[in-house]
């Protein structure tokens, strides 16, 4: 029976499903644990992709149970080529997802361009607005310009009329303070004064209103009635209970009360007598009109004769002008005769001009088709030729880049033999001195040990010298060998880097990728194809 509210959604406090514990058999291995790796938001709950996700675990184990078993070298080749097209299937099936999931980027890159495409029309369609809007304010601003010049320019003709001879008016005062619209009572701001400045000069300042004493003062002399005013409640029409309310009973009875004196006064209603008018209006006759002139008719008689006489005069100057034509006509009856031969052989020309023109026509017709034909032809030999071009070219760069490198090679192959050959005479020549100094070294040896040394302290100290002698000596030479081929090699390096084009670097980042890079790839995918079979 009790209700309560929270401050908070049920989507708030909603949690992932309950996964309770389960125990495995050991002889089972149910399916329902293959679906472990589907969790609430990932996979759960189940649309069509992980209906198929599962149909196809389901199918590859039932095609695992298939495999034959590793006891004999035919079964073996028949399991490698079971799971070849097994293989091959899957990387189909990869392939189509691949293809599916590129769909659907393009689908989606194509409604991102579509919104684009709507948000710049938009944007166009703003700053056109907006320019549009511009350019009406503009246009407004100017018209105001010149509405305001034209008021200017006819409050300046018109006082230029009012004082047309140029003579100096002294002002009139009376004047200027009998006319309420003169500038004594209104002026203009143009002239230079301004109504709105100082304008807290017209501000009423009360001492009553304004300071704390004069509103105590004012409050003390008003009456009690003005500051504790003293309302009384209205007395209902009707009969109330003791709470207030009215029944509805007693409702009625007043809504009827109410109509029933309506009726009666409408009903007993008198008759207002006109009231007499108050301001009597004297109505001014108008001016009465000047009476309309008549003509006297004329008689039948008349009016006849004086149409005969009309229609006489028509004829008479029809049958002049016709006279007139006809003598005209007579005058130049030889040049009319030379007109109409003119414009007989003008039509002749005309057909002629007509006939001649479709001819050319025609020709140029067969001419523009004909060339036509050689640009065709033109066209597919150029096509032709640029296409052997194109091969034979590049053939020549290939060789001349494969020359190239045939000489750089050759290069690094000499600079490597000179080297050897260069170490190999040092290398002698540090012999025989190691040689020599071995031999004066023994025949010092051989004579100290006949002396009166002890054969252990002179075997002691001669081999603490003699280490000592070679870790230094072969410490200074591979230090003076390594700065020296370090030196050598940077020289070389720096001039292959300047003389190398792009062309031979991206071949050589080629080659590194085809023999490190790719080799690597293949060494890894066999081991895993060794790992899953």
């Amino acid at each position: 029976t009790v209700g309560t509210q929270t401050d908070y959604r049920d989507g708030e406090a909603q949690t992932d499903p309950y996964s309770p514990e389960y125990v495995v058999l050991s002889a089972s291995i149910p399916e329902l644990l293959t679906l472990a790796t589907l969790t609430w938001g990932r996979g759960l709950p189940a649309g069509l992709a992980e209906v198929e996700m599962i149909e196809r675990a389901r199918a590859k184990r039932a095609w695992e149970a298939t495999l034959p078993p590793l006891d004999s070298a035919s079964q073996i080749t028949k399991r490698r080529k079971m799971m070849d097209d097994m293989e091959k299937k899957e990387w189909v099936f990869r392939e189509q997802e691949i293809e599916k999931l590129q769909e659907l980027r393009l689908e989606v890159l194509k409604k991102l361009l579509w919104r684009r495409k709507e948000k710049q029309n938009e944007l166009d369609f703003k700053r056109l607005d907006a320019q549009w809007q511009n350019h009406q304010k503009a246009i407004e601003e100017k018209i105001k310009k010149n509405q305001q010049n034209y008021a200017l320019m006819i409050r300046k003709l018109v006082a230029k009329r009012k004082n047309v001879g140029g003579k100096l008016a002294r002002r009139d005062i009376i004047e200027d303070y009998a006319d309420f619209a003169s500038q004594t009572y209104a002026p203009l701001s143009r002239i230079g004064y301004f109504p709105d400045n100082h304008a807290e000069r017209y501000v009423v300042k009360n001492y009553y209103l304004n300071t704390f004493a004069g509103l105590c003062q004012l409050e003390a002399s008003l009456p009690d009635s003005v500051t504790q005013v003293q309302i009384q409640a209205l007395k209902p029409k009707c009969s109330t209970t003791k709470t207030g309310f009215i029944k509805r009973s007693a409702r009625l009875e007043a809504e009827l009360a109410q109509v029933h004196q309506a009726l009666l006064d409408k009903k007993n209603k008198v008759k207002e007598p006109k009231k007499p008018l108050r301001f009597l209006e004297k109505i001014e006759k108008p001016v009465p009109q000047p009476p309309t002139p008549t003509l006297e008719k004329p008689s039948i008689e008349e009016e006849e004769t004086e149409l005969a006489v009309i229609c006489l005069q028509q004829l008479l100057r029809g049958r002049a002008i016709q006279n007139m034509m006809f003598e005209g006509k007579e005058k130049r009856l030889e040049l009319i005769r030379e007109l109409r031969t003119t414009h007989a052989l003008q039509e002749d020309v005309q057909l002629l001009i007509k006939a001649e023109k479709q001819e050319t026509l025609a020709l140029q017709q067969q001419h523009d088709l004909h060339m036509h034909e050689l640009s065709q032809i033109e066209s597919h030999l150029a096509w032709a030729e640029g296409k052997t071009l194109a091969d034979l070219f590049d053939f020549l760069s290939k060789e001349l880049l494969r020359l190239q490198e045939e000489q750089r090679i050759h290069a690094f192959v000499m600079l490597a033999e000179r080297q050897r050959r260069m170490r190999e005479a040092e290398e002698s020549g540090r012999r025989q001195v190691e040689e020599m100094q071995r031999q004066e070294e023994d025949e010092i040896f051989r004579q100290v040990r006949e002396g009166e040394l002890h054969q252990s302290t002179i075997d002691s100290y001669l081999e603490d010298i003699i280490l000592s002698s070679m870790e230094n000596t072969a410490e200074e030479q591979a230090k003076e060998e390594i700065q020296r081929m370090a030196v050598e090699i940077n020289d070389i390096a720096y001039e292959m880097e300047n003389r190398r084009t792009r062309l031979q670097s991206e071949e050589i980042v080629a080659e590194l990728v085809y023999s490190f890079l790719i080799p690597e790839i293949e060494k890894n995918s066999f081991k895993e194809r060794g790992k899953e079979s």
